[in-house]
C-alpha cells in the first residue's frame, strides 16, 4: 500500500442516512451504500468520507454524538458497516470518517455524569460560575447562538460551548479525555477505517486572554493524536483537519510532519467562486501561493462545496458583500457568515437540469 494515497485521493462527501435506502425505511444506510459502491467507482471515487453515523439525538445532524461506539440503528448495524467497509477496501476504496473530537451531545453519558454535583467526571467538560470567563471570544453560530456559556441547572454553573448550546466542549486541560478520544479511534481504526476527518480542531484548548482558536496546546494535541495513530498501526492511516482559518494558522497543524496529513483549504475555496464571477484568476493565484510551504509529505484537500455553507469567514469584508451581491441575492440564501446554496443553483443551474448562462463579470 502507498502511504502517500492521500495525496491525489478523489474524495466524496456523503451522508449515509440520505443516500441509498435498502430496506425501504424511508432512510438510507450501510447496506444501500455497499450496493452503491459500484456506482461511485465508475464516477472515478477512490475515497469516501462519511458524515457521522453514530448515535446522535440528531440536533446537529450528527455531530451531536451521545455515543462514539453506537451506530445510530436507522444507518444499520456494525456488521452492515463492516460488509461496507470489506467491499470498499475490495475495491481499492478508502474510507474516511468523522472525529468528533470537541464536543459531545448534552445526551451523551459523559456530560450527564459531569453535570451532577461532586461528580468525579465534572473536570471532563469546561464549566464556569460566570459567563464573563474568557470574554471577547467570538461566537461562531451567530444565527443561532448569543453567548458561548449556558446555564445548567443541575450542575449549578455555565458550561462552556463553541457551537450550538446542546454541543457542550470537552476540556482537552483533562489527559482522561484525550485518552478516551484516542479509544475512540483506535476503536474505529481497528475495524479498518483509512482515517479521520478531525472535526472543529481549532478549539480544542480554551486560555483566558486569547481567541481560544489555533492555539500552541491544540497543535501539540494533534501531533500526540497522530503519533498515538503511527505507533498502533503505522504509516497508511490519515488525519484531515477541518480548520477554517487564514494560511499562517491552519499552516502549524502540518507541523514538520508530524501534525495532520491534510487540510481542509478554506481561504482558496471562496476565491474560486469569486474568480469565477470575475472572470479573473488573480484570487486564486494570490491563495495557492499563501498556502505554499506545507510539509513535502503533505496534502491540501480543495474543495468546491460540502455540508457546510460556502463560508465567507476567510474573506475581507469587501469580498465578503460582493459575494453575497454576486451569489446570494436573496436574504434567505445566507446563513451565519455564509451561503447555503447547492453547488448547482450556485452556478447558474435551472431546475430541468440545464444551466443557464455563467454568472459574468462585474465592470
Amino acid at each position: 500500500m502507498d502511504p502517500l494515497w492521500y495525496k491525489d485521493a478523489v474524495i466524496y462527501q456523503l451522508h449515509v442516512r440520505s443516500f441509498f435506502d435498502a430496506n425501504n425505511d424511508g432512510y438510507g444506510d450501510f447496506e444501500g451504500l455497499r450496493r452503491k459502491l459500484p456506482y461511485l467507482e465508475e464516477l472515478g471515487v477512490n475515497t469516501l468520507w462519511l458524515m457521522p453515523f453514530f448515535q446522535s439525538p440528531l440536533r446537529d445532524d450528527g455531530y451531536d454524538i451521545s455515543d462514539y461506539y453506537q451506530i445510530l440503528p436507522v444507518h444499520g448495524t456494525l456488521e452492515d458497516f463492516k460488509r461496507f467497509l470489506d467491499e470498499a477496501h475490495g475495491r481499492g476504496m478508502k474510507v474516511i470518517i468523522e472525529l468528533v473530537l470537541n464536543h459531545t451531545s448534552i445526551d451523551h453519558p459523559w456530560f450527564q455524569e459531569a453535570r451532577k454535583p461532586g461528580s468525579p467526571m465534572r473536570d471532563w467538560y469546561v464549566w464556569s460560575d460566570t459567563p464573563e470567563k474568557y470574554k471577547g471570544v467570538r461566537v461562531i453560530f451567530k444565527d443561532f447562538e448569543t453567548s458561548n456559556w449556558t446555564f445548567d441547572p443541575v450542575a449549578k454553573a455555565y458550561y462552556w460551548h463553541r457551537f450550538y448550546w446542546h454541543q457542550p466542549d470537552l476540556n482537552w486541560d483533562n489527559p482522561e479525555v484525550e485518552k478516551a478520544i484516542h479509544q475512540v479511534m483506535f476503536f474505529w481504526a481497528d475495524l479498518g477505517v483509512d482515517g479521520f476527518r478531525l472535526d472543529a480542531i481549532p478549539y480544542l484548548y480554551e486560555r483566558e486572554g486569547t481567541s481560544c482558536e489555533n492555539l500552541p496546546e491544540t497543535i501539540e494535541a494533534v501531533k500526540r493524536l497522530r503519533k498515538a495513530l503511527e505507533e498502533r498501526y503505522g504509516p497508511g492511516k490519515i488525519l484531515l483537519a477541518e480548520a477554517n482559518m487564514w494560511p499562517e494558522e491552519t499552516l502549524p497543524y502540518f507541523g514538520d510532519g508530524d501534525g495532520v496529513h491534510m487540510a481542509y483549504n478554506f481561504p482558496l475555496m471562496p476565491r474560486i467562486f469569486m474568480a469565477l464571477r470575475r472572470e479573473d484568476r488573480g484570487p486564486i493565484e494570490t491563495m495557492l501561493k499563501e498556502t505554499e510551504g506545507i510539509p513535502e509529505t503533505a496534502q491540501w484537500a480543495l474543495f468546491l462545496r460540502n455540508h457546510d455553507e460556502l463560508t465567507l469567514e476567510k474573506v475581507t469584508e469587501e469580498e465578503r458583500e460582493f459575494m453575497y451581491e454576486a451569489y446570494a441575492p436573496d436574504p434567505k440564501f445566507r446563513i451565519n457568515l455564509g451561503i447555503r446554496r447547492r453547488l448547482m443553483p450556485l452556478l447558474g443551474a435551472t431546475a430541468g437540469g440545464t444551466s443557464s448562462s455563467p454568472p459574468s463579470s462585474s465592470p
